[in-house]
């Protein structure tokens, strides 16, 4: 059956708005951004000095996820969270959904960058045994899986990944009640029993492909 010459038309023209709008959003989230870049990078590729973790890439959904969380007093409600209390401001300064949704989109768009491993002492092997109950919600390569809420890990920086798991522990991150995901991160994070599990972990991680570099992923 022959599609109707309108309907056609229609779809196109929504496909075309559907881009201008997206186009549009990017451009909005670069110009956003520009406060962003003083911690995290013009590339997003963060910087361990500020605290500011790699960023490049990550997905839109959970980038938007987080920075709700922080302009919501989610996250970065512990004073021992300082790379979290920095970033809590910065958040807020983006005064409605719209502009949250933009600069992740943004964010998202810049070509995925593979933070270089500051850590040291970590044994990828031992790692990788441990890294199978994190694969469910990390992915077996480290990809994230959206559907259950877990993020790319290639995307982070390493030394972030330590901080936020010794968060996780410590009932720093994790706590608010309304942080679903992060209260089963919290569980999670106690299975690995010391400071050398946790390094073996993240030397996996940093062995893991994640996600094809295609100049950005949602």
């Amino acid at each position: 059956m022959m599609r109707r010459p309108g309907l056609v038309i229609l779809a196109i023209v929504g496909t075309l708005l559907s881009a201008s709008a997206n186009a549009q959003d990017a451009e909005r989230g670069r110009e956003l951004y520009s406060l962003c870049a003083r911690c995290h990078g013009a590339e997003g590729a963060g910087n361990a000095l500020y605290l500011a973790p790699s960023i490049a890439g990550q997905g839109r959904w959970y980038l938007e996820k987080q920075l709700h969380n922080f302009k919501d007093g989610v996250r970065a409600r512990h004073f021992d969270d300082i790379g979290g209390m920095r970033m809590r401001p910065m958040a807020k300064w983006l005064k409605t959904d719209a502009d949250v949704s933009s600069v992740a989109i943004y964010v998202a768009s810049l070509p995925l960058v593979r933070p270089e491993p500051i850590l040291v002492g970590g044994d990828p092997a031992r790692g990788a045994a441990l890294y199978a109950t994190c694969a469910g919600c990390h992915g077996q390569n480290g990809d994230g899986v959206e559907a259950v809420g877990g993020p790319s890990l290639s995307h982070m920086s390493d030394w972030y990944q330590l901080t936020q798991i010794r968060n996780y522990q410590q009932g720093i991150r994790g706590s608010d009640a309304r942080d679903v995901g992060g209260a089963a991160m919290r569980g999670m994070s106690m299975l690995l029993a010391d400071e050398q599990a946790i390094k073996d972990v993240l030397a996996h991680i940093a062995t893991l492909p994640g996600p094809a570099p295609s100049g950005g992923a949602e």
